[in-house]
């Protein structure tokens, strides 16, 4: 296959590739997007509106095909009969972990990446998660504060349409909202009581979603179909596919191109530049070359280093990236599903209409005005109050007419559920590595993880239990029943580092801008840049860190400076 050349390479096609496919074409790059997966057309693949006795299985899925051929994907509650198509083969791609620590690697290989299955959480950061590593001497200090970043997150916020109530806390900083779906009785009278009884502390607050409650940009305000991880054909929830693509598609200056497997970085030592990346047709197996002027590493957070792992040359054996020592080291995720649910005692004449799939937020409240004795950092609750609906019938004995109306007649009492998510710290001796003896079904090394939780967040997950039990006894709940899951990292699907920003070359892989220090026209603005994670969901950050790296980029052509 002959060579193909562009102004740009973009690697990956999900939340921080679309945005600079975006960002790229606008600005006028001929930008080629390489997505090692298959395409995605929403009018067959979405299936948000299919019914569970419209599937093989009546939605409980085929289990012995997971479990052979997703034995890691099918942990998470979305790799279900609609959405295991969205996640990947473990047998064509696989990793490693030792048997002491294993890790959870959830992915989605398509274009649009896990774009169309994501949970839609977006929040700032502030100040004290910027701060933390350099205060508390954990990794390396972020190379820029929240002044650098508030407009670009505004930027993004208002292309995406995010749904949110201001609150005016300074540990999770107000956004570009939408009008935000009210709070259904039972949360709203647990707002105003917590508010009361722990001082303004803890604050239940709408979940800030990338869903729009107003029609935006040309797609519709969510109908609270409630099925948001099986697609959204109305465009409703933020993707690539639904959104930023189609603003790069606009500009004719996109080529999209699936099935494309990217291997490695290719460098030019002479010109200590990237010159293009060697990829591996998906289907043929075929290896060619694609050439550019700036490489943009959006492949997801592993993905991306496993990319600068396999990029090594006689001046980095360790692979592009690696002068530091740190390539592949402080990789994170969050830990959650520690916490508590309830009966709640009131609310009991109101029901709700449709499937809302927002849910309540609980903002962090630890170590923010005093310390906290038995760890770093914080935890915030996701959560909601809700009452049985008819589909708890799939697990009740019944059958007939009267059955099926008990299921929508007598709803019982509100639940309120509290579970944490909570910060890791960043630990070098958590890392990736490729693995000596594993290649992928592209014959691509593949990667072994190594990675635990350390003390500070398994007290923390304790921690979350305590605080949500109290607020439900401060609720007035009964019947309170905690949980404590002993989940491997990597569950969450937050998993960050691996190749962080830094304001030193010395101990860090990318400075201020995202730029690789040993290649600097080689960016990578997805979650492999994160020294920290701080406990808020990531996305909305890896976007604003990517239209700001973009616009420094186009900058620096524009200047003959790459």
């Amino acid at each position: 296959m002959p060579p193909m050349t562009y102004d740009a390479i973009v690697v990956g096609s999900g939340i921080s590739g679309g945005w600079a496919a975006k960002e790229l074409t606008e600005k006028g790059l001929r930008t080629i997007v390489l997505e090692a997966g298959r395409p995605i057309d929403p009018a067959v693949d979405y299936v948000e509106h299919v019914l569970p006795w419209e599937k093989r299985y009546r939605g409980m899925g085929n289990r012995k095909q997971r479990e052979r051929y997703q034995p890691i994907q099918r942990h998470t509650g979305a790799c279900d009969e609609w959405s295991s198509k969205f996640f990947v083969n473990d047998l064509d791609n696989p990793y490693s972990f030792p048997d002491d620590k294993p890790f959870y690697w959830i992915r989605g290989r398509q274009v649009g990446g896990r774009s169309i299955m994501w949970g839609r959480c977006v929040y700032r950061w502030s100040d004290l998660d910027f701060e933390a590593n350099a205060k508390e001497g954990y990794g390396v200090d972020w190379p820029l504060r929240y002044k650098d970043l508030a407009p670009w997150w505004s930027y993004v916020e208002k292309f995406v349409g995010i749904q949110g109530r201001k609150e005016n806390l300074p540990q999770v900083p107000d956004g570009e909202f939408q009008t935000p779906w009210p709070l259904n009785a039972a949360e709203q009278k647990s707002r105003d009581i917590l508010l009361t009884k722990f001082g303004g502390e803890r604050v239940i607050t709408n979940a800030r979603l990338a869903i729009l409650t107003e029609d935006h940009g040309g797609r519709q305000k969510c109908h609270l179909c409630g099925h948001c991880a099986r697609g959204c054909i109305t465009l409703s929830y933020f993707s690539s596919i639904n959104a930023t693509l189609p603003a790069a598609r606009k500009t004719g200056r996109l080529t999209l191109r699936p099935f494309s497997v990217v291997h490695s970085v290719i460098y030019d030592p002479a010109k200590r530049r990237a010159t293009g990346v060697r990829v591996v047709d998906g289907n043929t197996k075929e290896m060619f070359d694609v050439y550019a002027k700036v490489i943009f590493l959006n492949a997801s957070a592993m993905e991306s280093t496993r990319i600068l792992l396999n990029s090594s040359t006689p001046e980095f054996p360790g692979g592009l990236g690696s002068s530091s020592g740190e390539l592949g080291h402080n990789l994170m995720d969050h830990i959650m599903d520690g916490g508590a649910v309830g009966t709640l005692p009131f609310a009991t004449d109101r029901r709700e209409i449709g499937n809302r799939p927002d849910a309540i937020y609980v903002p962090r409240f630890r170590n923010i005005k005093t310390k906290q004795p038995n760890f770093l950092r914080g935890y915030g609750f996701e959560g909601r109050a809700y009452r049985p609906n008819w589909e708890r019938g799939a697990e009740m004995p019944g059958f007939g007419a009267s059955f099926k109306k008990s299921l929508i007649g007598d709803l019982g009492p509100w639940e309120m559920d509290f579970g944490g998510f909570g910060e890791m710290l960043p630990r070098h001796e958590n890392y990736v590595a490729l693995d000596p003896n594993l290649v992928d079904a592209w014959g691509i090394p593949a990667l072994r993880v190594n990675c635990t939780y350390s003390e500070n967040e398994k007290k923390m997950q304790e921690d979350m239990v305590v605080t949500a039990t109290e607020m439900l006894e401060a609720l007035g709940a009964t019947n309170i029943r905690t949980y404590k899951e002993d989940n491997p990292p990597g569950l969450v699907i937050h998993e960050s580092g691996t190749a962080r920003m830094g304001r030193d070359p010395k101990t860090s892989v990318l400075n201020a801008h995202n730029q690789v220090w040993d290649a600097p026209n080689v960016f990578v603005t997805d979650g492999a840049c994160m020294p920290s994670t701080a406990n808020q969901n990531p996305s909305i950050t890896y976007m604003a860190l990517t239209a700001r790296a973009v616009d420094y980029a186009v900058k620096q052509l524009n200047r003959r400076e790459l």
